[in-house]
């Protein structure tokens, strides 16, 4: 009797047993195609849908990599920006193909880095590019018109201890930046304007607003008179 039960306790044993799992592959991760970047580069980055890409992105751009001193504009063209419809946007690709026909600028490089690191937010792309980019000078470009809603991004506050920042002058905007909420938080940061060429080197936060000849227009004007 007892050879018996331990034969069935072990045929039992064997029943139960699990067959052996396959091993999982190891999952592949994406490696993003960043234009050459070199230590000691000092990088404008400006983000936005860029749908469509106007001269005012250029002229912005050339005001950027003048008086910051820049080697390199990079226009980060997003796949979808968290503040409108992903859907209102053309395809992404669409968007890319129209940056590189206006941007015919030697230091202005496109690139959909964003879409590549799967990031929807600013403060998830600086800090991809920080920790992949190491010893390069980065500088968050942006219009002025960004600096009044600057305080509805998420994190903000993170984004300017990330990189210095650079506000371009817009109009509509001008008379209303001294107010801005980001303005009045980020008091103790800002930079005189004569000292801009020290920008990309200077330790976050850091942020300067650059005065130069403005463009009226604007993407969501030309989305409109399009439609």
């Amino acid at each position: 009797m007892s050879v018996r039960l331990s034969l069935d306790f072990l045929l039992r044993g064997f029943r139960s047993r699990k067959p052996p799992q396959k091993p999982r592959p190891a999952r592949s991760l994406q490696i993003p195609r960043l234009p050459p970047h070199p230590r000691g580069l000092r990088v404008g980055l400006l983000g936005g849908s860029f749908d469509p890409p106007h001269a005012g992105h250029l002229a912005i751009s050339r005001v950027a990599l003048r008086r910051l001193r820049l080697d390199r504009l990079w226009w980060l063209v997003t796949p979808g920006n968290p503040l409108k419809d992903p859907q209102a946007l053309q395809p992404l690709e669409t968007r890319l193909e129209a940056c590189r026909t206006l941007a015919k600028h030697p230091r202005i490089v496109v690139t959909d880095v964003e879409a590549q690191i799967g990031a929807r937010f600013t403060c998830d792309t600086l800090r991809q590019l920080r920790r992949r980019c190491p010893g390069v000078h980065f500088v968050w470009i942006m219009g002025a018109d960004n600096l009044l809603s600057f305080h509805c991004w998420r994190s903000w506050r993170a984004i300017a201890d990330l990189v210095p920042v650079a506000v371009i002058d817009r109009p509509g905007a001008t008379l209303k930046l001294e107010g801005a909420r980001a303005t009045q938080a980020l008091r103790k940061a800002r930079r005189p304007e004569r000292d801009s060429f020290a920008l990309a080197t200077a330790r976050p936060p850091a942020w300067v607003i650059l005065h130069a000849r403005r463009s009226a227009l604007s993407s969501t004007a030309l989305r409109a008179a399009e439609r």
